[in-house]
């Protein structure tokens, strides 16, 4: 099979520095490939001395020679804007641009002079910002653009008498990582490479065996992928040479806190004691923006402020002893305010959207139960309940309620969550919901408000609880309380290898699906948003990899029933970008699962500390036996069974018939109330309250309201209408049903 050729037909392409060397093995390529090429080159030397259209004209002559389209230009790239100039003027567009002109003027530091050092500024770092500055707006407008900036592993690493080359080649690499972040919007991609080739740059620097390997067209394929429509890389750096392409990251150690407290100091002597830890590259991490690395450290100071110690005295240098927390300005005016209960209705269709959501499939076992109104069984996600209480959160009433501080929402980070179930979620309800600070801690580098809320049913019980940990950026050192007392707290995993690990594929829209279900914050789906925020690309809803984990908990330990699944609890840690796998590892001891969530592609923890509490399975089972036990005190179709078992006992030969065991779950306000089974398999036959015996597995499963069973026994139902409105659910051998007549009324026939 052939591999698609990549071609740039119609699109125009600008390459500095393009009379010789890498600029000219560009040039040529993408003049062979269909692009339109503007050729840069000033004439002079590699000091940067001299002028001289021969170099640009000869690569225009030979693109056009092999009949690719080509232009020239003479211009210094400190005159960006006529570079582009003539792009414009002669192909109307500029789609490309390969920031590749530059100079040497090597010497050893302490002998560079002020024009060494400012004439190798201004030709590499300068000359790529004029052009690059020129172009962007083009491109921008386009919604199209390529760039190439040319680091340098001088500038990476450094290298003797290199002091200004290595300077401007690292705040290239600066450079490229804000265009990109700043063009994605407009799908302007920008990517830096650090080439190794043999160049009248690099004549005499390499030994003459490496400068005939490293020929510039190994470079060329490189930065022509980089440029295709096709290529979504972004930010990135990447090293070449001699036909070996690699990508460069950063990485940074785990790092270790050197203070209990923020009242300890951190002496000199500290440091060095800690030395081992503080450069251990074992347990690294690989910082994919600022924002993230700024998340790393402010979680390393919650860290610390979660295990000081509790003494409200505050000795920090930057609040005096003296000073203690203002209960009427400030973050500690937030504590005790209280939210007037809001409504929220949901129906079926929020609970499917909100499954979808977080990745429920068809192809699921057990999937129907939560994508389909009359499956068997038919509920919400236990982690559903975080819709209604964001729907609180969410409407600004709880920062405009707050009379002496003003909150800076976009320093606000999701810090931790917890959810409790007091009752199963009903299918669809109009549900009140009350929220109270009950809690703000001050961890000096910023504030955490904790949240609790609750929300009733339409009779006033109460099916859930959550409580919301927020923290916010530069918020600290109020000298209110460090150690919680009102957050349920996080709990480590056994030291044991997992009992069970599940690997989850999220979806490159997952964040444009999840939002749907209330949380429409832009940096979740616009790029440019979450490029303010310092993200490459926008991130997903840290409460869609909650819902996610929750789904695998519940369907590893709770048999995906949501009747099983009490609470959940953990610290949003990192970041998670749709499309990214994640990998969850699952501990259980007693009724409690501990979990953490990495994200398989980075090696990097999503979510620590966490953990749900189950209801065991031989719980759930005596749940049942006692709903059974009680089913004719709370049930008015319990004499619709007492007649099936007259019926059943009359006609000795009806098991030898129907062969066949149906479970009748009957509900009340849509919780289970009762349940009978009518084993009909073999004669004589039986009908009784509860599951079936022996473990048998029910042949047909019917769901429905008291009341809806009552009508159906009693013919003022039609069947086929219950159970295609959904009053009636039905799992297993639909057919089987229509031997149901023997039993009920004929319209009882499904």
């Amino acid at each position: 099979m052939v591999a698609q050729l990549l071609t740039y037909n119609g699109q125009v392409a600008i390459v500095t520095g393009a009379g010789g060397g890498l600029g000219r093995a560009y040039a040529l390529m993408f003049g062979s490939r269909g692009a339109k090429v503007v050729v840069n080159d000033l004439g002079g030397d590699t000091k940067g001395q001299g002028q001289s259209s021969r170099a640009a004209d000869k690569v225009v002559e030979e693109i056009r020679q092999a009949g690719g389209i080509a232009v020239a230009n003479y211009d210094s790239v400190e005159d960006g804007d006529k570079i582009v100039q003539t792009a414009l003027d002669n192909f109307g567009r500029v789609d490309i641009l390969v920031n590749n002109a530059g100079i040497l003027r090597d010497k050893s530091f302490p002998r560079t002079s002020d024009t060494d050092w400012d004439l190798v500024q201004r030709v590499h770092l300068r000359g790529s910002f004029m052009v690059t500055r020129a172009a962007f707006p083009v491109m921008k407008k386009q919604k199209f653009g390529r760039i190439i900036m040319t680091a340098s592993t001088s500038g990476i690493f450094g290298n003797f008498g290199q002091a200004n080359y290595s300077a401007a080649k690292l705040g290239l690499l600066g450079l490229s990582n804000t265009v990109s972040i700043e063009g994605q919007k407009y799908n302007i991609h920008c990517n830096t490479i650090a080439p190794v080739s043999g160049t009248r740059m690099t004549e005499g620097i390499l030994p003459p065996d490496l400068f005939d390997e490293f020929k510039p067209e190994f470079v060329a394929p490189l930065v022509l992928w980089l440029c295709h429509e096709d290529c979504e890389d972004t930010g990135g750096l990447f090293l070449t040479a001699g036909g070996w392409y690699g990508k460069f990251r950063w990485e940074c150690t785990n790092g270790v806190m050197c203070r209990k407290s923020r009242e300890e100091m951190v002496t000199p002597e500290v440091v060095r004691d800690h030395w081992d830890m503080i450069t251990d590259f074992s347990h690294s991490y690989n910082p994919e923006s600022g924002q993230e690395a700024t998340a790393h450290l402010v979680g390393a100071l919650q860290e610390m402020d979660s295990a000081g110690d509790t003494s409200s005295e505050n000795t920090s240098a930057s609040v005096p002893p003296s000073a203690s927390p203002s209960a009427t300005t400030g973050p500690m005016s937030a504590v005790g305010v209280k939210v007037q209960p809001k409504t929220f209705t949901y129906t079926f269709k929020d609970v499917i959207l909100y499954a979808l959501g977080v990745g429920v499939s068809t192809k699921d076992e057990n999937g129907l139960q939560f994508l389909y109104e009359n499956s068997e069984g038919f509920s919400p996600l236990p982690t559903f309940c975080v819709v209604p209480a964001q729907a609180v959160m969410m409407d600004g009433a709880l920062w405009s309620s707050i009379p002496g501080w003003s909150v800076d929402l976009s320093k606000l980070l999701h810090g931790e969550m917890y959810i409790e179930l007091m009752k199963p979620l009903p299918s669809s309800a109009t549900l009140s919901t009350d929220m109270e600070v009950v809690e703000v801690l001050d961890k000096g580098s910023g504030a955490v408000l904790t949240a609790d809320t609750i929300s009733r049913n339409e009779s006033g019980e109460p099916l859930f609880r959550t409580q919301w940990s927020l923290f916010v950026v530069g918020e600290g050192n109020f000298g209110g309380p460090r150690k919680s007392t009102k957050t349920v707290p996080l709990m480590d995993h056994p030291s044991r290898a997992p009992d069970a690990s599940e690997e989850v594929v999220t979806g490159v829209d997952q964040a444009a699906l999840y939002r749907l279900s209330g949380d429409l914050n832009p940096l979740h789906i616009d790029p440019s948003f979450a490029a303010m925020g310092g993200f490459a690309q926008p991130i997903l809803h840290g409460l869609c990899f909650y819902g996610i984990i929750g789904r695998a908990i519940l369907k590893h330990y709770c048999g995906s029933d949501p009747t099983r699944f009490k609470a959940m609890k953990t610290r949003f840690a990192r970041p998670v970008i749709p499309g990214q796998r994640l990998v969850v590892d699952m501990w259980k001891e007693g009724s409690r699962v501990y979990f953490t969530c990495t994200v398989k592609d980075t090696g990097k923890v999503c979510l620590t500390g966490g953990y749900v509490d189950i209801i065991n399975q031989e719980l759930s089972t005596a749940a049942a036996d006692d709903v059974s036990s009680t089913a004719e005190r709370t049930v008015a179709c319990a004499g619709l069974f007492e007649e099936m078992t007259k019926k059943v006992a009359d006609n000795s030969d009806l098991a030898d018939k129907v062969k066949a065991v149906f479970l009748w779950n009957i509900n009340k306000n849509k919780s289970l109330a009762a349940q009978w089974t009518v084993d009909l398999r073999k004669g004589p036959g039986k009908v009784y309250t509860g599951l079936p015996n022996d473990g048998v597995k029910p042949s047909v499963t019917l769901t429905l309201e008291d009341e809806d069973m009552v009508a159906l026994g009693t013919g003022k139902l039609n069947p086929q209408k219950a159970f295609m409105s959904g009053k009636l659910k039905v799992s297993g051998n639909v057919m089987l049903t229509q031997k149901l007549q023997h039993l009920l009324k004929p319209q009882a026939k499904i």
